[in-house]
């Protein structure tokens, strides 16, 4: 490991906190030659995805603060992550920026929302809508900016985050049909152990445990963001590597309050004519920020196991390796003693299968044993959606019998191949059942049939619920503090839609770029 570089004291501190750099750099060496280290046997190394919310079309300051960081990160060998909104892509190319456009090039470029906060901001126009009618018109809304950052940067983007806090599930049922591999930003919506996971089939890297940056207001921000990341680099390294997200904005090197906040602030919606631009900093107080993340990112880049990484290297380092993976009997009935009462993801070796997984494999199974086609493997080639509309419930335990259980199976698998999604109700003839009670019999049927024996004559049915939705967060005040939000906004129905798409998250499970 090559050691940081030594940070001066500030003024007034110099002894205390030299004899406390001594002290963590002793420690630092402890930990680097302890025997049993993961360090020590080469195995373990932490990611920095480093990216930056490239959104402010308003100030032409805030074109030169994306130029200086790309080029600096650019001689330092450094890829960033550049999520760009479309509105930012299009002026850039409306103000001739081409030195702009090309040095971020260098680049990835991720996607940051058509118009970021002019209103209505995603979660607000989609907070009414359903699955499918929301999936369409964020593509309608959103997709014109997607179109126009792929064409005037030249590359396909690789990710998407939402402006503010303005989440929304549906969204990332769009950049799925998009193609976009990895949805990055940061939020409390939606989270896993605050690891990186899978949501709607999508590799989230969201709310993160190590979600690190420095203040731009000077030295004491700097050294204090400094142990932060010494702090988390050795909780990562004690836990055999992972992942550190680092994020900014260009326009918080050259203004002191953002741009929108001055004209959307609280529900605003003002004619372009009438935006105002925001308070300036001074030449100073920029050079300071400037000095401050520069003198972080080489902080940070002196570790020998630290590796910057883009959102397409973390999409090949923590790849889904349960897609296009053949299940035979062995790892079916493993799967099969894994589902519990109420219904939720599973982890196997170097693969984890969302609860809707699980449910599409077994079905497919039983539906085809229950036939006279027992398959002797099946293949995962994507992740069902949770149910669109809201599920029914059961009260009491039901029973059903082996016929109508084969036949309900064999509807359920025509449900998911048309659909893509698992049914909101579960038909045994004329009784409707919720899919999370429908999951325990199915593993228990599925089960038999593996080995060898017919479906059950009598098969009960008993309430269940879906355990993985207590990752989803609850509608609330915290969840929409963001400025451009008309005050006391809510969405309720959308974080319910959100929490039936919980069948579809798992660990996102660190393997290599293999």
């Amino acid at each position: 490991m090559r050691s940081p570089s030594p940070r001066p004291s500030p003024k007034g501190r110099g002894r205390k906190r030299a004899c406390g750099f001594l002290l963590a750099m002793f420690c630092l060496l402890l930990l680097a030659a302890t025997p049993c280290s993961a360090a020590d046997r080469g195995q373990a190394k932490i990611y920095v995805v480093l990216w930056f919310d490239t959104e402010d079309y308003l100030l032409p300051a805030s074109d030169d603060a994306a130029l200086r960081i790309a080029d600096f990160l650019t001689g330092e060998k450094i890829r960033a992550t550049f999520k760009v909104v479309g509105e930012k892509a299009r002026t850039l190319e409306r103000r001739e920026r081409f030195d702009v456009i090309a040095a971020l090039k260098k680049h990835e470029i991720g996607y940051h929302s058509n118009y970021h906060s002019v209103q209505p901001s995603p979660a607000m126009y989609l907070s009414t809508l359903g699955w499918d009618d929301g999936v369409a018109e964020f593509e309608r809304r959103e997709g014109p900016g997607l179109r126009d950052v792929q064409r005037i940067f030249d590359q396909k983007p690789s990710c998407y985050g939402q402006p503010g806090s303005s989440w929304a599930p549906q969204s990332f049922g769009a950049i799925r049909r998009w193609g976009l591999p990895v949805y990055l930003d940061a939020g409390t919506h939606v989270r896993l152990d605050d690891k990186p996971h899978y949501y709607c089939g999508v590799l989230t890297l969201y709310k993160l445990a190590h979600t690190l940056r420095t203040g731009l207001g000077g030295e004491n921000e700097l050294f204090a963001a400094q142990d932060r990341f010494q702090s988390a680099r050795q909780a990562l390294l004690a836990d055999g590597g992972g992942l550190v997200s680092i994020y900014y904005h260009p326009c918080e090197f050259v203004h002191k309050q953002f741009w929108d906040g001055v004209n959307f602030g609280r529900g605003a919606n003002p004619p372009r004519s009438a935006w105002k631009p925001p308070p300036a900093k001074t030449p100073a107080e920029s050079r300071l920020a400037y000095d401050n993340f520069e003198r972080y990112i080489r902080f940070i880049r002196g570790f020998a196991e630290v590796e910057f990484i883009t959102a397409t290297q973390a999409a090949k380092l923590y790849r889904d390796r349960a897609q296009d993976r053949e299940f035979g009997p062995s790892e079916l009935k493993a799967i099969a003693a894994a589902v519990a009462a109420d219904a939720n993801f599973q982890r196997h070796g170097d693969y984890a299968l969302a609860a809707s997984e699980v449910f599409w494999l077994l079905n497919e199974y039983v539906a085809r044993a229950a036939a006279g086609e027992k398959p002797a493997k099946l293949v995962l080639e994507q992740t069902p959606l949770g149910p669109a509309e809201p599920t029914p419930q059961l009260a009491a335990p039901v029973t059903t019998d082996a016929s109508q259980f084969a036949r309900t199976a064999a509807d359920v698998s025509a449900f998911l191949a048309r659909h893509g999604r698992l049914p909101p109700t579960v038909w045994l003839g004329s009784l409707g059942v919720p899919p999370e009670s429908y999951l325990p019999a199915l593993a228990r049927e599925a089960s038999r049939l593996l080995d060898g024996k017919p479906l059950a004559d009598s098969i009960e049915l008993a309430p269940a619920r879906l355990a993985a939705a207590g990752y989803v967060a609850d509608d609330g005040p915290n969840l929409w503090g963001w400025v451009i939000f008309p005050p006391g906004f809510r969405a309720p129905g959308m974080m319910e839609l959100a929490k039936r798409q919980a069948w579809t998250i798992k660990p996102a499970i660190l393997g290599g770029d293999d």
